[in-house]
């Protein structure tokens, strides 16, 4: 039977449907609730290895206020109806703005974009959901604030609220996101609003300054779950430092990530580099700098070892290109600066390059804008190196050991090669883990392809787990596969969670694996 509809959610009839929209339209306006298809397109989009039908929505509603997102939530338990919610909807690689199954509205809250307060003393900032990096950049250098940002790439898009909620990283001193989070105001399934902290004592000003509050800390239970509508985030700012100093060291061999980590780590953890630390492989950047495959080979299939050597002699990169950065006073920096060229000194292997040496070329230029906190695309380069618009980024999670690092490598490289695929990846040192973040790139326009794509990221994460690696975040395809990784008893607490805060299953339902 046909539908007036692009899909309907699970176990609602047209006729209800209906009913829920004119709802919908008489409590946010009609211009806020979307149903056709030219309106739905932006929000089916999808990289994934799947058919778009699976992640159809039936509608997409926009709220402007914490009022029309209780509304929803109102009108979504009436009718059994589940809502997807996003903010900037930009999720690249992990899924997009689609829901994770067919037939669920989405809540966009991009139009909640307020920049409600911004403490440059205390270094703080309250924002709402649909404010994003370049949004929040250009507010702290119109009003000249000494402050710094951090996230993930490509960011001027992407913004802090739905970047910390599915826990990304980012590339300053400051990179673990939902570390620097200090206080949320939720919409529960039921319509109370939940602030998390010191927000729900009455005239309390310590709100973004003490994250714990009093009793259990509740914020964690919110991030990649499904029990609440973030519509409010507190998070902490980097004061910015009077010297920043970027820098790359360049190594030549594969077979070099081993000595890179043992030679980083004891750095990192005792923050002589204080920054998350980047070691790029040779398609990662050249990707980045415009590279394309069809420019050196059109042969289906893995890019042979041989092509990657001509890529890395043509624009002058190394097998692992490692970017760091140092801030400080000037005599922290020079301290630091000694500690790092001495110690690279004695491993015997890698190239330093300074800003001074590598100016405004990239992809030293975008790296370096990174890890100082200014938005940039330049990373979205990466889908043009296949092109065809197939992106899943695999992304597990080890200790930061050279021997880890070296076996993760060589499995992942492996399996993506075997199923015609490349290596497009980079290791991000944490202070004690190492997040592999891989993107494992095809064209989507080809089903066979496709395909392909599908197998190879199903063996990664069998493969992986075999030897007791799981990812930290993965596309909404996945999700389900992936929760599977963590064991029952995780996925019971979840469920009963979920069950006591929404039991009719209406927020979300199958993000990161959690149902009622």
């Amino acid at each position: 039977m046909t539908s007036k509809y692009q899909a309907l959610p699970k176990g609602v009839s047209e006729a209800r449907f209906d009913a829920a929209i004119k709802k919908f339209s008489a409590a946010l306006g009609a211009d806020q609730v979307l149903t056709s298809a030219e309106h739905l397109r932006p929000y089916t989009k999808v990289m994934m290895s799947v058919p778009d039908a699976r992640h159809q929505p039936s509608a997409v509603v926009t709220a402007t206020s914490v009022e029309q997102v209780q509304a929803v939530v109102k009108i979504c338990n009436e009718y059994k109806i589940p809502v997807w919610t996003i903010s900037t909807g930009r999720n690249f690689g992990y899924g997009s703005a689609a829901p994770v199954e067919r037939g669920q509205i989405v809540l966009d809250l991009k139009k909640m974009n307020k920049i409600i307060h911004i403490d440059p003393e205390l270094c703080t900032a309250l924002v709402e959901p649909g404010v994003t990096y370049q949004q929040l950049y250009d507010y702290i250098e119109d009003n000249k604030l000494p402050l710094m940002l951090s996230f993930s790439a490509p960011s001027a898009i992407a913004g802090p609220v739905g970047n910390t909620m599915d826990r990304g990283v980012g590339y300053t001193p400051y990179g673990e996101h939902f570390l620097m989070q200090c206080g949320m105001e939720l919409v529960l399934a039921n319509g109370d609003v939940l602030r998390t902290g010191m927000g729900g004592v009455k005239g309390d000003k310590a709100w973004q300054v003490f994250k714990w509050g009093y009793g259990p800390t509740l914020d964690g239970m919110f991030t990649q779950s499904n029990y609440g509508i973030c519509t409010k985030m507190g998070f902490w700012l980097m004061p910015k430092p009077p010297v920043f100093k970027p820098f790359e060291i360049k190594f030549d061999n594969e077979a070099d990530i081993n000595e890179i980590v043992e030679m980083l780590r004891p750095l990192r953890i005792a923050n002589i580099i204080p920054n998350a630390v980047v070691i790029a492989g040779t398609l990662w950047e050249a990707a980045t700098c415009g590279v394309r495959r069809s420019d050196y080979i059109t042969e289906p299939g893995a890019t042979p070892d041989s092509v990657l050597a001509q890529i890395r002699k043509d624009k002058h990169l190394g097998a692992w290109n490692v970017y760091c950065a140092l801030y400080g006073s000037p005599e922290q920096v020079e301290v630091n600066w000694k500690i790092v060229t001495e110690t690279i000194k004695r491993a015997g292997k890698g190239r330093i390059v300074t800003q001074e040496e590598a100016g405004d070329t990239q992809p030293f230029k975008y790296r370096a804008q990174l890890m100082s906190g200014v938005p940039n695309l330049q990373e979205f380069g990466l889908y043009n190196w296949r092109g065809g618009g197939g992106s899943m980024w695999f992304a597990p999670v080890s200790q930061a050991r050279g021997s880890e690092c070296d076996k993760q490598y060589a499995l992942a490289k492996q399996i993506l090669n075997k199923h015609g695929l490349d290596y497009v990846g980079e290791f991000i040192v944490g202070w004690r883990d190492m997040h592999h973040v891989i993107d494992v790139l095809y064209d989507r326009t080809s089903e066979e392809e496709t395909k392909r794509a599908n197998a190879c990221f199903n063996e990664l994460l069998d493969e992986f787990e075999k030897e007791g690696y799981a990812v930290y975040r993965v596309n909404t395809a996945f999700q389900e596969r992936v929760a599977q990784s963590y064991g029952p008893v995780k996925r019971s607490v979840e469920r009963k969670i979920k069950r006591a805060l929404d039991p009719n299953g209406i927020l979300s339902p199958g993000k990161s694996g959690i149902n009622i």
